[in-house]
């Protein structure tokens, strides 16, 4: 049995009269960290001037110890809560996953197609409420510090966590992350309910290679993009901490990223905690080998401003080791380590808990909450504010409700809901198909075929045992044991559901066994490739993702042992057993003749959650499993009258050439998808879910998922330039609508933007009416409201934009600008569908040409090729790491005669810089020749002569080698 990581506290024996309970008269009164009438930062003074110096090194980690002398039981920041109470690391330190059984609601990308934000706070409360009521059930398992939102945005369809975030726009993302923040929290004035977190910082969109990849963005995309996700909640006090994630921005980890105790903290009204992602403490020195040592890490850490230390999973003893070592070494002092515990015990003290018994409100909240009726109607809500209907060719939908009406529901997605890496335990499942089912007549099939392996060596048969245990080849005929259906997820992969006792077969131990519900883990060893072989046979392969780690070793194919177990033990198809795949029953003949009778045909098809990227995985493709499409075409091909339904948590491409009148997608919508699905297919609701990404017509021409510089790239709606197959906003409804003329107008401090918006069908109807500006080309989300009318209703939608939110990045002057001038602002029902636009002057800073006489930071460009962003120091700045052949341009620049041209670089091999007029290859000015530094932190001043040039030009410095250039100035 391992040790718990909660160390018992042995009790010294006392003295009998030691024992004696005082008199009333003679108790002491409580110490002043628990008096609630003082300040909070007085009774952090007095917690700490407490407290040993172990003792304060001991709250730096994630699981923060008992002080049992003072009264103070643990505490442990970190409860997955996305879209609703998740999981939780088990505190007895077996590494296991411990799965909440509460409320699911939609995936986080789901609750954002709602465009609500009021609703989204609604379930943030409720999230917040059975965060209580766990808490009150187990509060050493269930902390109130929250891991959500995460509000990276959403920049590439293919980055595996997709589903974990709200929208590739930072406006929408920071009002509905202020929205759940805020429900979160709760609305007393004194006390959290719960303390949300703000997951990742900063600029992380990408699962390869995620510890070690850098994210190179320039200051215009950092700070105009990236930023404001995180701006915008913790500005409007929504959230008490954030999570740097694992990758380098512009060549520095985030872990030990400056904006950590800087930007952050500025941002925020009150006090925040800075916790680290899982395991990023360690990777500066392991995988990203920042650091020689883990002291040193770790006190750069806390230096920069993380306060909180998830490492070494339930062990805090090692993350003490180093801190005390770093403080042994100097490379901390005792007081960095109180400036973290300070910002920890914020977080304690405003959750209440060193306050009297009856104080805090949210205190008295219990298990009872935890999937309450009133939370079950919430989710289904959320489920149905969700859905976005695509297409609707000749008013397809909705579906009549008339009696005797039958509809045919297949699909492999029909009659299971699926669970992702961060939803908790579902308590109840509605699915699609029984959602239906409550409506009309339904018949049904999950067209996927069932089929038979025959070993072709023995002529045995690959069979499952009714209860959870080994595959083995032994059956002679194909009966139920010998009969798998295969589930097609794209890109090769595959499950396989035993029929003798309908679980999944896994990798485990080496074996293959049918005992998972759904595929799941960390590793998802579900996973398998059915791969056809010259000679007609097939070998089974397996996928999970492991796999891909260096510890795996070299066999990943099945063969059938002479025990006849099926192993995973041969390293490649030549070695593993080969099998006759026998379809016993096909899933698409099953789908046709369930829909060839039906007056309806619903197909339910989308992604697998575990399977088609997660954390950790990326997608490789966008499209449809092909098992998937060719369902579809099947099933409209005998039902003209098919409507598709795509669950999923992404953007996928393909839907335009698909023979169907109707198309809807929904997220995986937690334990009440079914019931949504069918209220919007019958016109209960009308579907008022809009996108929150713009969906490209294809993979093609979409950039590395590494090229964090969208306006280079023409990646999301701002800057994307070609017809995508839907437009960010889009979103049909069962009614019409007409948009009046865009009004629009400066008043005081603000842009004042109001339209008139009509139903002009004839039932009740819901759109999100949204507001864009363009400046400089670049298109914004600056509002949106979301509206229902009844049929024929007209009103007036106002918004009102302060002006000060219209200010951008200035690389010449180096900070946020509002630049007087004109902006246009349309109002309309997506990115592509707008209003004619209207032009306001704003009032702001003139336009002014560069001055390079001054010292300029090289990051700060107009425009760039070739070159990245790295670290000056490890401490902090950013400097432009260029290579041979690489340019800056600096634009519009007044020269009055500079005479020479210095710069601060380092390198590690001799190179030149050269300063040019107008082009990367226009006149030159003067080069100057950079010596090897010895190392790329080691830098120095070069300079050189400049011929004689004046008025205004663009001003390009090209280079012949490798340099990092930090600084320079003409003068």
């Amino acid at each position: 049995m391992r040790q718990s990581p909660f160390r018992r506290v042995l009790v010294p024996v006392v003295t009998a009269t030691l024992l004696l309970a005082p008199s009333p008269a003679l108790a002491a009164p409580p110490p002043p960290f628990r008096d609630p009438a003082l300040p909070v930062a007085a009774r952090i003074d007095d917690l700490l001037s407490r407290l040993t110096a172990d003792e304060k090194i001991s709250l730096l980690h994630q699981y923060q110890p008992a002080i049992p002398r003072l009264g103070i039981g643990v505490f442990k920041t970190g409860t997955e809560a996305l879209h609703g109470v998740a999981w939780s690391t088990d505190y007895d330190n077996n590494g296991a996953v411990v799965k909440a059984d509460g409320t699911v609601f939609p995936q986080a990308v789901g609750l954002a197609s709602t465009w609500d934000p009021a609703l989204v706070k609604q379930v943030g409360a409720a999230v917040g409420q059975e965060a209580r009521g766990f808490n009150a059930r187990n509060p050493t398992l269930w902390g109130l510090n929250l891991w959500a939102p995460v509000v990276n945005l959403l920049r590439d369809p293919r980055w595996g966590r997709n589903e974990e975030g709200y929208s590739e726009d930072p406006h929408l993302t920071g009002a509905l992350a202020t929205a759940y923040g805020r429900g979160i929290q709760g609305d007393d004035p004194r006390y959290l309910q719960a303390a949300p977190t703000l997951k990742h910082y900063l600029a992380y969109n990408n699962e390869v290679s995620r510890d070690t990849s850098n994210s190179s963005v320039p200051p215009k995309i950092l700070h105009d993009y990236d930023e404001q996700a995180f701006k915008i909640p913790l500005e409007a006090g929504a959230a008490n901490a954030v999570m740097p994630s694992y990758n380098l921005v512009n060549g520095r980890p985030n872990t030990v990223s400056p904006d950590l105790g800087g930007a952050l903290r500025k941002w925020a009204p009150q006090d925040i905690a800075v916790v680290s992602d899982a395991g990023a403490p360690s990777n500066l020195v392991n995988s990203e080998k920042y650091y020689a040592t883990k002291a040193e890490a770790d006190a750069a850490a806390i230096k920069a401003g993380l306060d909180s230390f998830t490492d070494n999973d339930t062990n805090g003893a090692i993350t003490v080791a180093a801190v005390k070592e770093a403080l042994e070494r100097g490379l901390l002092t005792m007081a960095d380590v109180e400036k973290a515990d300070r910002h920890l015990l914020s977080l304690r003290f405003r959750l209440g808990e060193f306050d009297p018994p009856g104080r805090n409100p949210y205190a008295k909240i219990t298990p009872a909450v935890i999937n309450s009726p009133a939370h079950q109607a919430l989710a289904r809500k959320a489920a149905d504010e969700q859905v976005v209907l695509l297409r609707n060719n000749a008013n397809a939908l909705p579906l009549s409700a008339a009696a005797g009406r039958k509809v045919a529901v297949v699909g492999p997605l029909s009659d299971t809901l699926y669970e992702d890496w961060y939803s908790g335990a579902m308590p109840y499942r509605v699915t699609p198909k029984q959602g239906i089912a409550e409506r009309a007549a339904v018949t049904s099939s999950e067209g996927v075929d069932r089929i038979a392996l025959k070993d072709l060596g023995t002529g045995r048969y690959l069979t499952a045992p009714a209860t959870a245990g080994k595959v083995t080849a032994g059956g002679t005929t194909a009966g139920t044991p010998e009969s798998f259906d295969v589930y097609d997820w794209g890109a090769g992969k595959n499950t396989l559901r035993a029929a003798a006792n309908g679980k999944f077969l896994s990798f485990s131990g080496g074996a293959l066994v049918n005992d998972a519900d759904q595929p799941s883990g960390w590793f998802v060893q579900q996973q398998l490739k059915l791969d056809p072989q010259p000679d007609g046979s097939y070998v089974l392969e397996y996928a999970g993702n492991e796999v891909n780690e260096p510890w795996f070793g070299p066999n990943r194919f099945a063969a059938v042992g002479a025990d006849g177990v099926l192993t995973i033990s041969a390293p490649d198809a030549a070695h593993a057993t080969k099998f006759g795949r026998e379809v016993l029953s096909s899933g698409i003949s099953s789908a046709v003749d369930a829909a060839r009778g039906a007056d309806t045909a619903v197909v339910v098809v989308g992604s697998m959650p575990f399977i088609n990227g997660r954390e950790a995985n990326d997608r490789t493709s966008t499209s449809l499993a092909p098992a998937q499409r060719a369902l579809i075409e099947a099933v409209a091909k005998a039902n003209p009258h098919t409507v598709v339904v795509v669950e999923n948590s992404y953007p996928t491409t393909g839907w335009d050439t698909l023979p169907v009148p109707a198309i809807v997608w929904t997220s995986h919508a937690g334990q009440e998808t079914g019931h949504a699905v069918a209220d919007v297919l019958f016109g209960d609701v009308d579907p008022g879910g809009r996108l929150t990404q713009t969906w490209y017509a294809s993979d093609e021409g979409l950039p590395s998922i590494l090229d964090y510089d969208i306006s280079k790239t023409g990646m999301t709606y701002q800057y994307y330039r070609g017809k995508p197959l839907y437009p960010f906003g889009y979103g049909l409804s069962y009614t019409s609508f007409r948009y009046g003329p865009t009004r629009a107008s400066l008043a005081g401090s603000s842009v004042r933007v109001s339209v008139d918006v009509t139903n002009t069908g004839a039932r009740a109807g819901t759109d999100v009416v949204q507001l864009y500006s363009k400046d400089s080309g670049v298109q914004r989300l600056r509002d949106f409201e979301r509206v229902t009318l009844a049929p024929h209703q007209t009103r007036t939608v106002q918004f009102s934009v302060p002006v000060a939110d219209l200010a951008a990045w200035d690389p010449a002057r180096g900070r946020s600008v509002v630049t007087a001038g004109f902006r246009e602002f349309s109002v309309g029902r997506n990115a592509v569908d707008l209003g004619a636009a209207q032009r306001v002057f704003v009032p702001g800073e003139r336009a002014l040409p560069r001055d390079l006489s001054r010292s300029t930071p090289a990051e700060n460009f107009d425009d760039y090729s070739g070159i990245t962003l790295t670290d000056t120091a490890k401490t902090s700045g950013t400097s432009v790491a260029a290579a041979a052949g690489n340019w800056v341009a600096y634009r519009n620049v007044a020269l009055n005669g500079p005479a020479r041209f210095s710069a601060s670089v380092s390198t590690v091999e001799p190179s030149s810089v050269t300063v040019r007029l107008d082009s990367p290859t226009g006149p030159v000015l003067g080069t100057a020749q950079v010596p090897s530094t010895g190392d790329r932190y080691a830098y120095t001043t070069v300079t050189a002569a400049l011929a004689k040039a004046t008025g205004r030009h663009d001003v390009y410095l090209t280079f012949d080698g490798p340099v990092n250039l930090a600084t320079f100035s003409l003068r």
